[in-house]
């Protein structure tokens, strides 16, 4: 029996034809090879290879116009949601999104990712949130949690001295513009299939003209946190997920039932330094 021949009634999975055949400099275990598997399946699964622009950042996922066989667009850092604003306003019926990481969207891009989501601008972002910055060396982040060590802050982030991580997604949220919020993770099977689910939904939802989706992706760094993949998922669970909750925080323009104030502005403390 050829064992090289596959029958088509056995295929269980194949590449998308969306990716490219680049070679993914991504760090092992990193999430981003992951992100960016589902957000080219999806571009292939609604059948708008040739309709879609992506837009890519400056950061670890600099290099993202490499991995994806569709048009692209490299903006300075942290003006990926202007310049999305400025495609979709002149090709309406393109299908547009940002990818982005934690440096980029909400460190040197606060301000223009704040004012895309209030304007209510009809793109998806996809949100990057590993807590570190770490293609430049593993300094502290807007989203690096209260105690969390780092480069810049080697005895761990000091609220005096730093100030608190910064939740930019539950801020999108309260904002009028965004239609859809929500903050997921791509660490196991169920969760890339919630992931997925999710990303294809603010996909869809550039059809409907209602505003801003926006799709936050928890994410380890075990290279910037100086752990080995697996160390770094159970640290991601322990610490980022208590601090960035994940789940639906904003659908069809309405907050969730059951989010409240408390979860929108508390921040938790690490339980392992």
């Amino acid at each position: 029996m050829n064992t090289d021949i596959v029958k088509p009634e056995n295929l269980v999975y194949s590449r998308t034809k969306v990716l490219t055949d680049a070679t993914m400099h991504y760090c092992p275990g990193c999430g981003h090879g992951t992100t960016h598997r589902i957000v080219a399946e999806v571009i292939e699964e609604l059948g708008i290879q040739d309709q879609t622009v992506g837009i890519a950042p400056v950061g670890c996922s600099v290099l993202a116009y490499n991995y994806f066989d569709v048009d692209f667009q490299e903006a300075a850092h942290g003006r990926a949601p202007a310049l999305a604003t400025a495609v979709k306003r002149l090709n309406p019926n393109l299908f547009v999104f940002t990818y982005q990481g934690d440096g980029d969207l909400a460190a040197i891009g606060t301000a223009e990712t704040i004012h895309a989501a209030n304007r209510g601008e009809n793109i998806t972002m996809v949100f990057v949130n590993n807590g570190i910055y770490g293609m430049t060396g593993g300094q502290m982040a807007p989203t690096t949690l209260v105690g969390m060590k780092s480069a810049t802050t080697p005895y761990g982030r000091n609220v005096e001295l730093n100030g608190y991580p910064l939740r930019l997604t539950e801020i999108l949220a309260t904002l009028p513009g965004t239609y859809f919020v929500t903050r997921q993770s791509v660490h196991t099977p169920a969760a890339v299939r919630k992931a997925k689910k999710a990303i294809k939904q603010a996909f869809e939802n550039q059809k409907l003209k209602k505003g801003l989706s926006f799709v936050e992706i928890v994410s380890n760094c075990n290279s910037g946190w100086k752990m080995t993949p697996v160390q770094a998922n159970k640290w991601m669970e322990e610490n980022m997920f208590p601090n960035y909750p994940i789940g639906d925080i904003k659908v069809e323009g309405k907050l969730v039932e059951g989010i409240g104030l408390d979860r929108l502005v508390v921040s938790s403390p690490l339980t392992v330094k």
